[in-house]
């Protein structure tokens, strides 16, 4: 979540006038995140979420973004979806951007979660991945394995404006998870969230009551979905400390649901050392081209070099 697209109050008043959700109230921008514009909006019946979609969100895609949090809504999931207007309409168009009011969901967002509060976690994951073996649409991953490469290209030496040394270190990184990669056919694929940080859980305690931002599902391996929530939560913020009781309570909450496969299992290493090549990548790429002036939240991409470094140390992690 960010704001890179300033919405004025009559803008948004005028918006709110093609729902039944009443009048506006107050909204405020939201700086956590990177991809996208969003307000947290009230009116005087509810809170929603407003959110315009930015460049990295094609709006050929947002069909099928609404359409999927329809079928995990309709299927009892703690989805958000969008709002629909008194002609059905999910998807608008707000200050020159597609744009979509969605429903609020409560609870907040965990810095420092617990085992348990993890486990919640990947069991929702779980029941999420249960939950869509029956949606029929597929996507693209567009930061998946084939689209690293290119990526690493166009960012190019500019890595070593990040650490000194990092184009070359991360290119002899690419190089060998690029080979061992598993093959489309070699373990489960379906619709994956691809993005499920702990700032895309809402909870309560130790209960799971929102699962949001699916604005990189896509379809992929089902394993390299927890390979991604693995990586971004047994870690601190900096990727600095490792967690193995976080990593195990996610994992053992997510197989009460979903069982692995020995080729999932035997794979994790290799698709955690992707997930965090991944994220390094997208995140260096904002880094070196975010603009000055955008109220966003940069975030540090040496955190994933160092989370790739401690996978490389442990072979042995997911046996």
């Amino acid at each position: 979540m960010a704001v890179y697209t300033q919405v004025s109050a009559e803008a948004l008043g005028d918006f709110l006038t093609r729902f039944d959700v009443g009048e506006l109230v107050s909204f405020k921008g939201i700086a956590e995140g990177v991809e996208n514009s969003n307000y947290l909006v009230e009116t005087t019946r509810d809170r929603f979420i407003l959110t315009l979609y930015e460049k990295r969100v094609a709006a050929a895609d947002l069909p099928f973004f609404m359409a999927l949090l329809d079928h995990l809504a309709e299927r009892g999931q703690p989805v958000p979806p969008a709002i629909a207007d008194r002609e059905g309409r999910e998807i608008h168009e707000l200050c020159g951007r597609p744009a979509c009011l969605i429903r609020f969901l409560p609870g907040v967002s965990l810095s420092e979660p617990t085992a348990e509060q993890a486990r919640a976690a990947g069991t929702a994951m779980g029941k999420m991945h249960a939950a869509l073996t029956d949606f029929d649409l597929a996507r693209e991953n567009t930061m998946g394995v084939e689209h690293w490469q290119p990526l690493f290209d166009k960012c190019g030496k500019s890595l070593n404006e990040i650490s000194q040394g990092l184009y070359d270190d991360l290119g002899f990184q690419l190089d060998e998870v690029l080979s061992a990669w598993p093959a489309e056919t070699q373990m489960p694929r379906s619709v994956i969230h691809a993005d499920l940080f702990p700032d895309n859980v809402l909870m309560l305690g130790d209960d799971v009551t929102g699962l949001i931002d699916f604005y990189f599902a896509c379809t992929d391996f089902r394993a390299y979905d927890i390979a991604v929530m693995h990586s971004a939560w047994s870690f601190d913020n900096e990727g600095r400390r490792f967690d193995r009781e976080i990593g195990n309570a996610l994992l053992d909450g997510y197989q009460k649901i979903v069982p692995f496969e020995a080729a999932e299992r035997a794979a994790l290493v290799d698709l955690a050392r992707g997930a965090c090549i991944r994220f390094l990548l997208s995140r260096a790429w904002d880094w070196l081209n975010t603009p000055a002036d955008a109220m966003v939240t940069r975030k540090d991409p040496m955190a994933y070099w160092r989370r790739l470094e401690t996978y490389d140390a442990m072979d042995g992690l997911f046996a």
